[in-house]
């Protein structure tokens, strides 16, 4: 079936047209940052899916217009399942309807065989997806805006038209809604806690157990208001290529990720992890000096190297033989508090394979995990005490056609029953020092510490 696609208004800044429909059901924007200078070239914004599929445990609800089933099967072949064959062309668009969600860390429960030490305090679905049927695709590069229609539901018939008032003349809100923070935030691992993980991942090295394991600490503050309005906040004050906004049933997701985790376009496969990170300084010659030593750093790059390597592996399980490659290493990207340095790993997806059976074979992403991959996964949950959740799990698209973008949940808050939480956590190796490693999580969490404070008042930006 050929899309139906509808040309609009073009607008530089997709929020207010995200607005138009951030508060209905299961809304979401996937994001490339407001910026004149961009790295994203797309928006992609949508909302009310035809179906979706959550996953707790070794249950999903498969919820559509028909009504609610459960099922205990593999939830990547539920999925496949849900968007039917790949077939459907979208031309010189990203993505012309099929899915768009999360895949939490810990749907990796689903794929591999491990402990059940850190507490499951949120109760967070594992996965939680929709099939879309429309979608708004804002091209920032050709300064066009065009709805999308994939034909496979026919209740979009009944909204078109109204989708296409709200996105043709975006209106402001009459009365912004408020947003809060209240009280102080609170650490999973504070000082002391965060420490003894420390000293028993490098005793974990020094046995032999592991090279690098991503350790992180949870940070969370009660909140109360429209978590809307902080994601405005937050995608003006740090800009990232891999943002997201999602309002979901049971909680909203605010992700300003500068990491793509997969990407897959007429089979060509792309990932580029981000190990080695330095904080930014207000001073310009502090700045470049940090950005400097970042590029010349021997443990950053020997970290970046450790998980360029785990990645290859991952993607040549699914990648035609001999066709992974490795065309830029330790490349340096600045951002709005730190420095980071990312390598791209590339392959050509075989023929017999699709986009579910690359992302189950990734996932989660090594960048977020260590190495090696499974023995890294059974420390983190020994060792950070809680389950992550969404964070360090992925956000992104499987569109009917057959192509993906996802990327990795970091710099990322969730809104849920009042409490805000956001993580963030490093890569430990031999050489690493306790001081340093514990810093560089509070210069990773210094824009969401900061975002927080700005509502501490009024709860107005």
């Amino acid at each position: 079936m050929i899309p139906r696609i509808e040309e609009l208004p073009y607008f530089a800044d997709s929020g207010a047209l995200a607005a138009q429909v951030a508060d209905w059901p299961w809304a979401v924007f996937l994001d490339s940052g407001p910026s004149a200078t961009r790295q994203g070239r797309y928006d992609i914004i949508a909302a009310d899916p035809f179906a979706t599929l959550v996953t707790r445990g070794e249950r999903t609800e498969i919820r559509d217009r028909a009504g609610s089933r459960f099922s205990a099967g593999d939830p990547f072949v539920l999925l496949r399942d849900a968007l039917g064959p790949f077939s459907q062309s979208c031309p010189d668009l990203p993505f012309c309807g099929g899915a768009l969600g999360y895949f939490g860390y810990d749907l990796g429960r689903r794929i591999e065989a491990l402990p059940s030490v850190a507490v499951d305090d949120r109760n967070l679905p594992e996965m939680a997806v929709g099939i879309y049927d429309w979608a708004l695709i804002v091209d920032h590069q050709m300064r066009r805006t065009r709805l999308v229609s994939a034909g496979r539901d026919a209740a979009t018939s009944d909204i078109w038209h109204e989708l296409l008032a709200r996105f043709s003349a975006p209106l402001p809100d009459d009365a912004p809604p408020a947003f809060r923070a209240v009280g102080e935030i609170t650490s999973s691992l504070p000082f002391a806690g965060y420490r003894d993980g420390f000293e028993r991942i490098q005793r974990y090295i020094r046995d032999g157990d592991c090279y690098q394991v991503n350790y992180a600490q949870r940070f969370s503050v009660a909140c109360e208001g429209d978590a809307w309005v902080a994601y405005c906040a937050l995608r003006s004050s740090n800009r990232a290529p891999f943002s997201a906004w999602m309002n979901l049933p049971f909680m909203q997701i605010l992700c300003a990720s500068p990491e793509r985790f997969l990407q897959l376009s007429n089979g060509e496969v792309m990932t580029q992890p981000i190990k080695g990170t330095a904080a930014r300084s207000d001073d310009p010659l502090a700045d470049a000096a940090a950005a400097e030593a970042l590029q010349h750093s021997a443990k950053d790059r020997a970290e970046n190297v450790m998980i360029v390597d785990l990645l290859r592996n991952d993607l040549s399980k699914n990648a035609t033989p001999f066709s992974v490659r490795v065309p830029r290493l330790f490349e340096l990207q600045s951002f709005a508090t730190v420095h980071h340095l990312v390598s791209t790993v590339t392959a050509r997806l075989r023929a017999d394979h699709d986009a579910l059976d690359l992302l189950r074979g990734c996932f989660p992403g090594g960048s977020i995990t260590g190495a090696p991959k499974i023995r890294a996964m059974e420390i983190i949950d020994e060792l950070e005490g809680v389950r992550r959740g969404v964070y360090c799990g992925c956000i992104g698209y499987i569109g009917f056609d057959g192509d993906m973008d996802t990327n990795i949940v970091i710099r990322t808050l969730t809104c849920q029953n009042g409490v805000m939480d956001f993580w963030a956590g490093g890569g430990i190796v031999v050489d690493s020092e306790l001081e340093a490693e514990y810093q560089e999580t509070l210069d990773k969490a210094r824009a969401l510490h900061a975002l927080i404070g700005s509502f501490r008042d009024d709860g107005r930006q």
